[in-house]
């Protein structure tokens, strides 16, 4: 089944972020090559997808997992919340019914 995980960035995230953004990705990685990978992305801090100094609020993954267990422990161990990027994050089932 799906899970999104959804996920809201400390105030001033951007440096810790960029710290440990080569290790986030890297796991976003392992999944897509798992074919179980369906969206990932940061949220911006203002309207434009290019936020610049504004930074970004937080991320959002879609991505398969056997269960909401499993999915809430690959959300905690993700190096953006070991690090302290993600002040909450929330992690539910999602049905997918489109495209």
């Amino acid at each position: 089944m799906y899970y999104v995980v959804y996920s809201e960035d400390v105030v001033d995230s951007s440096p810790l972020r960029a710290h440990s953004r080569p290790a986030h990705l890297e796991r976003l990685e392992q999944l897509k090559q798992q074919g179980r990978l369906l969206v990932a992305g940061p949220c911006p801090a203002i309207d434009a997808s290019d936020p610049g100094p504004a930074g970004f609020t937080g991320s959002v993954v879609i991505a398969e997992f056997p269960s909401l267990e499993d999915a809430q422990q690959w959300a905690k161990t993700d190096p953006y919340c070991t690090a302290g990027v993600y002040a909450n994050v929330v992690v539910k089932p999602f049905k997918l019914v489109l495209p």
